[in-house]
This record gives structure tokens, sequence and C-alpha cells, in this order.
């Protein structure tokens, strides 16, 4: 009896050792999720007419420390990532949605080929993210969400006339940059930031790689 009575009392103190021990462990700070450039509905075609283009976008180059969930800031030469915040799926996913939602928009002029959809598309879009980060220009100000893509429209040899220069090596080239300022140095206006910027410059990549396949510049 007694030596049970030992047992049964060393297994109890042993349990309250552990709780005390959980008691003591911190729970790590909640960390909420958040997204940017939320895909926008595309506006219905009259007669489901086909659109006169077509074109392929390639999987999206992106900055290695900017394209997985977390938030980059930037101060000088220094880089931290913004706690507290991360994307609710990686940066590139939800930038590559982002572009397929603003050419969705435009369905009348060009039409996106899905990236398993058989067939050779007269053109190929190719986007290399370069910049996507937070910048402060000193600690605690609010800061400026900087993005910046290099976008590479060519042709292959389906396509059948019509421009797209220089000079006929069948592809151009454009640097696109947004710098949008967050109204306030908090999360949630850093983030309103980020997605007002990628949805602006999808939008530009949008337009110019149709008016590139229809002979503008």
């Amino acid at each position: 009896m007694i030596s049970r009575r030992i047992l049964q009392l060393g297994g109890a103190a042993a349990l309250a050792l552990a709780m005390s021990g959980c008691a003591l462990l911190k729970s790590p700070p909640p960390v909420q999720l958040y997204r940017f450039g939320l895909p926008m509905d595309a506006p219905s075609t009259q007669g489901d007419v086909p659109a006169p283009l077509t074109v392929s976008i390639r999987n999206i180059d992106f900055p290695e420390a900017s394209g997985d969930d977390r938030l980059l800031g930037v101060t000088g030469v220094e880089t931290a990532y913004i706690s507290g915040a991360r994307w609710v799926s990686p940066a590139s996913t939800l930038f590559d949605d982002s572009l397929k939602a603003a050419f969705a928009q435009r369905s009348d002029r060009i039409r996106v080929l899905g990236r398993r959809e058989p067939g050779t598309p007269p053109l190929v879009l190719q986007v290399t993210v370069t910049s996507f980060e937070a910048r402060y220009s000193a600690p605690g100000a609010a800061p400026d969400v900087v993005v910046t893509a290099r976008a590479q429209l060519r042709t292959t040899p389906e396509r059948r006339g019509g421009p797209i220069r220089p000079e006929d090596g069948r592809s151009v080239e454009r640097v696109f940059s947004v710098t949008q300022p967050a109204t306030e140095n908090r999360v949630s206006a850093i983030v309103a930031a980020f997605d007002t910027a990628t949805r602006d410059i999808n939008s530009q990549i949008a337009d110019w790689t149709v008016q590139s396949a229809q002979g503008g510049r």
C-alpha cells in the first residue's frame, strides 16, 4: 500500500510539473493572413465573339526574397520581413492570378491560353518581377510599396503578319515600375498599397501587350 501510494503521488507530481511547464511556454503571436490583387470579373463579350489575339503567359519569375508568403520590408541596405503578417498564398502565385485577372478584363481583345491547353499561341509573354517590397525612408516611417517588372512579348512561328518589332527579331520588351505610398506604417495600409500597386502594374502590362500585338508602342 505504501509503495503504491508513493507511485500515485509521484505520478500526480509529475503531471503537475508537466502542466506547470506548459504554463511557462508562451504561445506565438497570431499571424494575420492577407492577399492582394483580388481576381476581378471579366466583362462578358457579346455574342461570344472570339478574341482577335491569343497569348500564352509563362510562369512569372519572382525574387527569391519576396516570392513566398512573407512581406518584405527594406530600409536603406537592411531588409527584414514585416512581423505578424503573411500572404494567404505565395506572392508569386497571387501576382500571377492578378495578371490573369487583368487580361480577363480585356477578354474582348485578347485571350490567355491556359498552360495545359493544347495548341501553340501566336504570342508569348514572359514577366520577370525584379522588385516587390515595402521601402522605408526611415525606421517607423510610412513606406512606399515598389513593384517593378520586365515584360517581354515575342511571337511564335505560327503568327502571321502584324507588327511586333524591333526589328524584326519579333520581340519587344519594356520595364514597368509602380511606387504606391502606404497611408501609414500599419500592416493593413501596407497591404492596401501592395494591392493597388499590383493591380496598376498588371493593368499596364495587359494594355501594353494588346497595343504591341496590334502595332502600337
